[in-house]
């Protein structure tokens, strides 16, 4: 039988997020060392709505290029697996391109790990991370953050691109969820 869910407190308002936002666009654009091109790696489906807003919030002169990932490391609607399967690949190569990886949120590290090497691998001039959200209580590996937008409790969250189950994505507000 699937697991019911309701909507709990708002952990982080839409206000502080786009704050937040502005403020992590400006330290990318600032670190990025005078070198004029980005290639922003948006993890699918959790990162668009963060993706998006943080691009827009980069300076005009700043070559901002967007491609996409999408990565299953979840066996249910709360858990992960462990097991990371790329779903969807970028659709060029990243030799030489300086990357940014941009993904909702970091728990146990595992997924997050998986896509650095991974992308590592491909020899990129540089790679960076940022993150909207750490939940660093469930940490499993080390995993390197360039950018972090907010620590956060062990708690299951919801809104601003993050769901349960497919629920609760559209939330411009990052709540939590409880389980009935």
């Amino acid at each position: 039988m699937a697991k019911e869910y309701r909507l709990g407190e708002v952990l982080l308002s839409r206000e502080r997020i786009a704050e937040r936002v502005a403020e992590l666009a400006r330290e990318i654009a600032s670190d990025n060392g005078g070198r004029r091109e980005l290639l922003v790696v948006g993890i699918l489906t959790g990162a668009v709505f963060f993706l998006t807003d943080l691009v827009r919030e980069m300076p005009d002169d700043l070559d901002v290029h967007i491609d996409f990932m999408s990565v299953s490391s979840y066996a249910d609607a709360t858990k992960s697996s462990g097991v990371v399967r790329i779903l969807h690949d970028l659709k060029n190569s990243v030799e030489g391109i300086d990357v940014l990886i941009v993904e909702d949120i970091v728990d146990t590290g595992l997924t997050l790990s998986y896509l650095q090497d991974l992308l590592r691998a491909r020899r990129p001039a540089s790679l960076r991370t940022c993150v909207l959200l750490d939940k660093s209580a469930r940490r499993e590996t080390a995993v390197k953050v360039d950018y972090c937008g907010f620590e956060i409790p062990d708690a299951f969250v919801v809104g601003y691109g993050l769901d349960c189950a497919g629920r609760w994505r559209h939330l411009k507000d990052i709540r939590s969820v409880e389980a009935l």
